[in-house]
């Protein structure tokens, strides 16, 4: 594991999130859904996608497991219902990972500490984390919470630094983080998937320190780039 004790505080610990960061979580929710209509319809895909939003709302995660569980009703007798559960379970999470991601995590770790922090349950997360190959390439450094952004004391109880570089493709979410740590965190936003796409146009207080158009294009990164002191820095895409 990374660094327990304040006394072993790294000097940059690297935070990123996963979905639309590190994967193509889009990609998996399309297949998903035509998945859902190939077995059951039409109709039941909506049902199932508006457990989904409740489930959300609810709980404030994204739970795919829990909204099968919520689907199954009035589909006990369904044989396609069983064959869900090992469709999310199993589904290729490496195949959607974005280009050079893997890279960009075994490059990171060559500038500091490097970790995984992200929302989530705690069952379908850490699957997805597996099977995309990120739970070996970080070294099981991993963390993930409901909201990240409201954990960033345990955070830093578990990983002690004296300074935080956060990616993420959500950049209320990088705001909401710099407010709490302020000059000790450089926010990195990476323009990939919906969230991304929605905020265009968006003013957002405390705006991200660096943006760039995809994960890979933090592979040309040197440590003094993720800094307090360097510039705001707007990377062109490969």
């Amino acid at each position: 594991m990374l660094n327990t004790r304040a006394s072993e505080a790294a000097a940059v610990v690297f935070l990123l999130d996963v979905d639309n960061t590190l994967l193509d979580n889009d990609r998996f929710g399309a297949d998903l859904g035509a998945t859902l209509e190939a077995a059951f319809g039409a109709a039941e895909r909506a049902r199932y996608w508006a457990i989904y939003e409740e489930l959300r709302r609810e709980s404030g995660i994204a739970d795919y497991l829990g909204a099968l569980q919520r689907f199954r009703a009035g589909l006990d007798n369904d044989p396609s219902l069983l064959q869900m559960s090992a469709y999310l379970l199993e589904y290729p999470f490496a195949e959607r990972l974005y280009p050079h991601a893997l890279e960009t995590v075994a490059h990171l770790r060559t500038l500091g500490p490097t970790a995984i922090l992200s929302d989530g349950d705690v069952v379908f997360q850490p699957r997805k984390l597996q099977r995309a190959g990120l739970w070996a390439a970080l070294r099981g450094e991993v963390l993930i919470y409901v909201h990240k952004q409201q954990m960033l004391v345990a955070m830093q109880q578990r990983y002690p630094a004296a300074h935080y570089v956060m990616v993420d493709d959500k950049p209320q979410v990088l705001a909401a983080m710099k407010q709490h740590l302020g000059r000790k965190l450089t926010t990195v936003f990476v323009r990939q998937g919906h969230y991304a796409a929605a905020s265009a146009g968006a003013t957002i207080e405390s705006a991200p320190d660096l943006t760039i158009a995809c994960i890979g294009d933090l592979r040309r990164r040197k440590l003094e780039d993720f800094l307090p002191d360097s510039p705001a820095i707007n990377l062109p895409a490969d």
